[in-house]
């Protein structure tokens, strides 16, 4: 199986860690990972709006330029924490399961909680708040503005994505720690999405500060979900077992 990890941003560092924890995914052998990272027309770090539109039209733009061949691969993961356009606009073109680090992370996260649980996303910049929280109510298909009994809401540490690579550990620590405990404390959260692409390998350092939050003990339980594994399972999953579910026979139903 031949997975396009798409990121729609110009940075090559991202790319790579993102790369490293999508080819670690799944213990299976029969997944191969391909990465694609932005032309330089495309914004180096995604922080609202402007720039997504931006980095749609820089991808779109160069695929087209360079006639890749998207049939080439078996899924395709838009590796970028957002409601992405590329989702929509790569799966009319391709025809094949395609999803982003958003969406894959919401599957995930309903699907290790109970009915009484909850999950939240800890994000970079404030933007991302309001943004996340109308892109889950409306991947829900509930009404923006209305609240959701398993979801806790988007917490920011107010550093870009980029920024995740470049500040000193010490900051990123304080920064992450604090959105972290605001999440944690707000009640019964029981999973902790990595609302960025730029914070994959971060799941240590959240174990850590709910430790200190929660206890040893509740915080063994937490779940942490990065969009990046999570994508890769939700594709492998669509891709392997579509057929199962798809009638093409010719039989009347």
């Amino acid at each position: 199986m031949k997975i396009l990890l798409l990121n729609p941003n110009s940075s090559a560092t991202m790319t790579k860690s993102m790369e490293l924890v999508a080819k670690s995914a799944l213990a299976t052998t029969t997944i191969n990972v391909v990465s694609y990272t932005a032309p330089e027309a495309a914004p180096i770090s995604i922080n609202n709006d402007k720039d997504i539109a931006c980095s749609t039209v820089a991808v779109m733009d160069h695929i087209f330029a360079t006639q890749t061949n998207l049939q080439q691969y078996d899924a395709v993961l838009i590796a970028c924490f957002s409601v992405h356009d590329l989702v929509h606009k790569l799966g009319a073109l391709t025809g094949k399961p395609i999803i982003g680090l958003f969406e894959a992370s919401i599957l995930t996260a309903l699907s290790l909680i109970s009915k009484s649980e909850k999950w939240g996303i800890v994000t970079t910049g404030e933007f991302w708040e309001q943004h996340l929280r109308d892109g889950v109510n409306d991947f829900l298909g509930v009404a923006r503005g209305v609240g959701n009994n398993n979801f806790a809401g988007v917490y920011s540490t107010g550093l870009s994505a980029i920024e995740f690579h470049r500040a000193s550990e010490e900051v990123i620590q304080s920064k992450l720690a604090t959105a972290v405990t605001r999440l944690l404390e707000s009640g019964d959260v029981k999973c902790v999405v990595l609302g960025c692409g730029g914070m994959t390998g971060l799941e240590q350092t959240i174990q850590s500060v709910a430790a200190k939050v929660l206890g040893h003990e509740k915080a063994t339980r937490l779940y942490i979900v990065d969009g990046v594994r999570a994508g890769v399972a939700q594709l492998y999953f669509a891709a392997t077992t579509r057929g199962m579910f798809r009638r093409d026979d010719g039989v009347a139903i």
